[in-house]
């Protein structure tokens, strides 16, 4: 049976010089290899572990070696353990190779190096900036190198190019980035022939806050408060991740009770978002009926959240080394009770849509997003998966989901109805989670948090698989404080996937399709 440095063996052996290799932690290994080398290592991993690019980042080391460090993330999920290659830029040639051509799920990875850290990403085909919009930001200012200072007037500086779709009968609609309702910016432009669309270029950016930049620095506690800012609906599967990437850097055990609370918060935070999109589906096709009776479920799991942690969206849960307050055996019944009429009420919800003969019209066959082509393009979490994609960290992962038969849900043809199926019965799989740890919750007595502590420079990477997908933070810490935190939404990697599910449809139907993928602006535009 291979094992995971039979692979790495494996890449030596095609003449990749691996500078050093080193299990940081038990599911981190790092390879260092020279720059040359580092478009080839890459690509083998991506072949090999058919893994998308899961993170791909530059940190600044000027000071201690004169040297940009660029990292590509990979995961290995046959052996459990997520490949981390990294390589020296020197700062006299800043300068890389680019994956993008040969791994697609590296190109916006790079694009953001590019613009953040002034590191050219040689041979990419797309230059175009991502957050940092030409309108409004000035060339030769990177702001996460440490030595950026912000001058006190900038003039912009150029125009963003939108790639043009030529022809008899082509013509151009723009959408946003200002939207009717409460959704965030972006700006859909699309080329159609008659009625399909043969085009749709995503803008984003619009709500760039600069939130890495603003991690450096913090305190650990003030960065847990800071991580569930960063996109609100995925506020625990945002902040589990970073405590996590710290716990691990300082190698910390979280006491099993708080394991336990974190599952039940973070499969909570999945039912309320899986309700709101179902009715989201239902409102874009004009059922409101459907629409309003789920608005009524998330608002129950909502109110379940308050009574059981304080905050409607799980805000102040989190703190390094575990949670801050402890389910009561009152909380405890009255979320069993809770889940089990939610459950009843989802059963309902589910045949007032499937049974709808306009509905299904709607979304059967609408949006399609193949295999081949998520494969292609990076895409994870629950887009992936209702396109025949089996991964999900829980899985991969399973630390407190161990012992739970958890159930990994997919689809195959990835059409609307596909990302839907998967939302309903992922509900039905969350319900069954939270039962199993609330009962194992209510045996088990003990701390609520380890005691922390973290002087020594450690980096660590944490990944929790949320309701869109997997978060990822990786976290360098020196002084006591955040020297570099590197965070991964999985709207990063999923918006190319609607720009191609939408094609052959028409206009019309793109709000059904949007909905269905439901990506953040906010964790996008980081």
């Amino acid at each position: 049976m291979k094992t995971f440095m039979g692979v790495i063996e494996e890449l030596r052996a095609q003449g990749v010089m691996i500078v050093e290799t080193f299990e940081l932690h038990p599911d981190e290994v790092v390879i260092r290899l020279k720059l040359e080398d580092f478009h080839r290592a890459c690509l083998f991993a991506h072949k090999t572990f058919s893994s998308a690019v899961m993170a791909m980042f530059a940190a600044d080391e000027r000071v201690a070696k004169n040297a940009f460090e660029i990292y590509c993330v990979f995961l290995a999920r046959d052996f459990q353990k997520w490949c981390i290659f990294t390589a020296d830029i020197p700062q006299d040639r800043p300068l890389f190779p680019s994956l993008a051509r040969d791994i697609h799920s590296a190109s916006f990875f790079e694009r953001e190096i590019q613009e953040m850290f002034g590191l050219e990403p040689q041979g990419h085909p797309d230059k175009r900036r991502l957050h940092l919009h030409d309108e409004v930001w000035p060339k030769g200012l990177f702001p996460l190198r440490k030595d950026f200072v912000l001058p006190a007037h900038v003039a912009p500086d150029g125009v963003y190019g939108f790639n043009r779709v030529a022809g008899e009968g082509i013509f151009e609609v723009p959408v946003g980035p200002v939207h009717a309702g409460i959704i965030g910016p972006g700006h859909f432009r699309f080329s159609a022939a008659g009625e399909p669309i043969v085009n749709l270029e995503i803008r984003l950016g619009f709500t760039h806050r600069g939130v890495e930049k603003v991690f450096e620095h913090k305190t650990f506690d003030d960065a847990v408060g800071l991580a569930e800012c960063v996109a609100g609906d995925t506020a625990f599967g945002h902040s589990w991740a970073f405590c996590q990437a710290v716990e691990k850097a300082s190698a910390l055990k979280v006491p099993a009770r708080a394991l336990y609370e974190r599952a039940i918060c973070l499969e909570l935070e999945r039912l309320y978002n899986h309700f709101a999109d179902i009715g989201g589906i239902a409102v874009d096709v004009g059922f409101s009926f459907a629409a309003q009776f789920a608005s009524v479920l998330k608002e129950k799991i909502l109110r379940l959240n308050q009574r059981l942690t304080g905050s409607r969206y799980l805000k102040g849960v989190n703190r390094i080394g575990g949670v801050r307050r402890a389910f009561s055996r009152q909380d405890i019944q009255a979320l069993l009770c809770e889940i089990l009429s939610v459950c009843d009420d989802h059963g309902e919800l589910k045949q007032m849509l499937l049974a709808s003969v306009s509905f299904m019209d709607r979304v059967d066959d609408t949006g399609v997003l193949r295999q081949k082509t998520a494969r292609d393009l990076g895409i994870v979490g629950l887009a992936a998966r209702a396109s025949g994609i089996a991964v999900d960290l829980r899985k991969t992962f399973p630390d407190v989901y161990a012992g739970s038969d958890f159930r990994m849900i997919t689809q195959e043809r990835g059409d609307v109805l596909s990302r839907l199926r998967v939302r309903m019965e992922e509900v039905d799989e969350s319900a069954r989670l939270i039962i199993y740890f609330a009962d194992r919750l209510a045996d088990i007595e003990g701390a609520l948090a380890a005691n922390f502590s973290l002087a020594a420079p450690a980096c660590a990477l944490g990944a929790v698989e949320a309701w869109r997908g997997p978060v990822l933070y990786w976290v360098k810490v020196a002084d006591g404080q955040i020297d570099r935190c590197k965070i991964v939404d999985p709207s990063f990697h999923n918006w190319p996937g609607l720009s191609f599910a939408v094609l052959g449809n028409i206009i019309p139907d793109f709000p059904v399709c949007n909905k269905s993928f439901d990506l953040s602006y906010a964790g996008n535009d980081l």
